[in-house]
């Protein structure tokens, strides 16, 4: 079997969130067009994969049958997760993916609370929320919730967090971020915590999965051990693979590229984007160390760096990682680890 993943950008969505700046287009006319070029460049690939992973976008959005005829065209027999969110979770949708081979589910939840659903535009009830789970019937399912979120109190986080728990075997934990070009970005909402409240709704979080149950492996994913997601585990090792669709980026034959964010373009046969070589040093090290476990092989440099920053680094047998407080401020410390 191929030691490569495959990742498929599905971009195609009800709605635009108002924080999301992830490539999509809410006009669903192309999607036939689409799964067709996607299956084209499945069938010229070597397979089985090791992973595969469709996100978005909305995967649940595509019809049944072009989900069908998707699914079919992927051959591979370990971890397969499809995103999907709730407002588009049908039983049609359900039995397509389980006919298809899905073993691993993401759903997108954000919040329990109705006032934060509706300032991040969230559609649907939690009702509608729980509706979608007991379709999906599944028992390896994450869910993603967001912090930092406007109006978000510790009160309500731990109603959200007590929601998740109660279904998901892995979480994933983002804090809202203001994305350039983004509804947000223009008309920022009201009542958005400072930088302090954040930091202390993240370190919550962390600690209230922690003694849930839900093990910290990454610096926003949470898992019931054994659950962790192979998918980005090997996107954190420097692992290789595939991608396909406009704005997804792929690492093969230690080169890294990615195809521009334009459906046309895409639809039209355009080759990717060679963004250069990858894999090296220094890139293992800042991925590995977005991860609790850290980076292995660290260079003298970096662990002279890495002491003088108690608290936030830690050093141990010769590994390096962040702890929480770290994590905060990772892209700075990465930075200076790496000089």
């Amino acid at each position: 079997m191929t030691s490569q993943s495959l990742y498929i950008h599905i971009p195609f969505c009800a709605s635009k969130c108002p924080y999301c700046d992830f490539y999509s287009l809410c006009d669903f006319s192309q999607q036939e067009a689409y799964v067709n070029r996607c299956v084209e460049i499945l069938r010229a690939q070597d397979s089985p994969w090791r992973t595969a992973y469709i996100g978005g976008g909305t995967p649940s959005t595509l019809e049944p049958a072009l989900l069908a005829r998707l699914l079919e065209a992927i051959e591979g027999e370990g971890e397969f997760t499809i995103e999907c969110n709730p407002a588009s979770v049908t039983p049609e949708f359900c039995g397509v993916i389980r006919q298809g081979g899905i073993n691993r589910i993401s759903l997108g939840v954000q919040s329990a609370i109705p006032s934060e659903r509706k300032a991040l535009g969230r559609s649907g009830d939690i009702e509608a929320v729980k509706r979608a789970i007991e379709m999906l019937a599944t028992d390896n399912l994450s869910l993603d919730v967001m912090l930092g979120l406007p109006g978000q109190s510790i009160a309500s986080l731990t109603r959200t967090l007590e929601f998740c728990a109660e279904y998901a075997r892995h979480i994933s934990a983002y804090l809202l971020k203001i994305e350039p070009g983004t509804p947000f970005a223009a008309h920022p909402p009201e009542k958005l915590p400072d930088e302090d409240a954040q930091a202390s709704a993240y370190l919550y979080a962390c600690e209230w999965l922690e003694s849930h149950g839900f093990a910290q492996y990454e610096i926003s994913n949470f898992a019931v051990p054994g659950y962790e997601s192979l998918h980005n585990l090997n996107y954190w090792h420097c692992g290789e693979y595939f991608a396909i669709g406009p704005a997804a980026h792929g690492f093969t034959r230690g080169r890294r590229w990615h195809y521009p964010r334009d459906l046309a373009a895409f639809l039209r046969g355009d080759a990717p984007v060679d963004d250069g070589p990858g894999g090296d040093y220094e890139e293992r090290a800042m991925l590995a160390l977005r991860l609790n476990e850290g980076f292995r092989l660290p260079s003298a440099r970096m662990t002279e760096q890495a002491r003088k920053m108690p608290g936030l680094v830690e050093v141990d047998h010769g590994r390096i990682k962040l702890t929480r407080e770290g994590f905060l401020l990772s892209n700075t410390i990465i930075g200076k680890l790496l000089g």
